[in-house]
């Protein structure tokens, strides 16, 4: 079979997949490092509420309303960390929860959407047009050259937050500038595998990377890496048997996961057993 024998939106959604996988990935090493992803799976169900409210405001695509809601919702959890005693976990769940809420409220009074509730929840990248795939292009190099101009600042801030402010880390405007980030490719990423499952695609990939990396260095490229394959793989699934493109991708990654596990239980801690007997 060659390119030119499949469907164009195929195309479209496999170049997607294989953009947004590896930098969701790549986030996500830094994500798990510092033990925030409720606070990414919190931003991606607080979409939900923005998504809501774009349609309500005659939005024919509630992308950039989802995005501005997101990044409020971040906010919230900042401000309420700083100025209140709440845990984090605490100000996560309860934003969490009250997004979701009024999201759905909003969404059940218009009679006309509530098929888009679906869509939006367990994602719908067959849909995506041309403007996405370019979207996801410029973002992906945009944030990357970012993350590679600020590998060793944030590396630093992840170890510990401390030891970053005094070796000169601006760690306060740093930690928003990730937040930021963070906020902002997960709302987008919502069209590739929906509310429900994104958060997957920024923890398992470097969760399966961490099983078998040694140091950051071996993370970062080892996630890359499954993230891609995980977007490729999962798309040509989603074609080849006919089953939902977001679970297919985030099985793809599951399977790695379980791979990373099993070669760091049975091959790579084997010297240390052997020599411990």
């Amino acid at each position: 079979m060659s390119f030119s024998d499949i469907e164009p939106f195929m195309l479209r959604a496999f170049a997607v997949a294989v953009v947004m996988g590896p930098l969701c990935a790549l986030l996500g090493v830094f994500v798990t490092a510092r033990r925030m992803a409720f606070f990414s799976d919190t931003i991606a169900h607080g979409a939900l509420a923005g998504i809501g409210l774009g349609f309500l405001l005659g939005f024919e695509d509630p992308t950039w309303p989802m995005v501005l809601f997101s990044l409020l919702v971040a906010a919230a959890i900042l401000w309420l960390k700083e100025h209140t005693d709440l845990l984090t976990d605490t100000i996560m769940a309860l934003l969490l929860s009250g997004s979701v809420a009024f999201g759905i409220i909003v969404l059940s009074m218009l009679k006309n959407k509530r098929g888009e509730l679906h869509r939006y929840l367990f994602g719908d990248i067959l849909s995506v047009g041309p403007d996405d795939v370019w979207l996801a292009v410029v973002l992906c190099a945009a944030i990357g050259a970012w993350l590679f101009t600020k590998l060793s600042p944030l590396a630093l801030l992840t170890a510990s937050e401390d030891l970053a402010h005094v070796c000169g880390v601006r760690t306060r405007w740093l930690n928003y500038a990730f937040v930021l980030v963070l906020t902002v490719v997960v709302s987008l990423s919502i069209r590739l595998l929906g509310i429900i499952l994104v958060t997957s695609l920024v923890v398992i990939p470097p969760a399966a990377a961490r099983n078998l990396a040694r140091n950051l260095r071996q993370q970062l490229i080892l996630s890359l890496i499954i993230g891609l394959f995980g977007g490729a793989v999962g798309t040509v699934a989603s074609y080849h048997w006919d089953i939902p493109c977001g679970p297919a991708i985030v099985m793809a990654c599951i399977a790695v996961f379980i791979g990373s596990l099993l070669v760091s239980k049975l091959w790579l801690n084997q010297p240390a057993k052997a020599k411990a007997v």
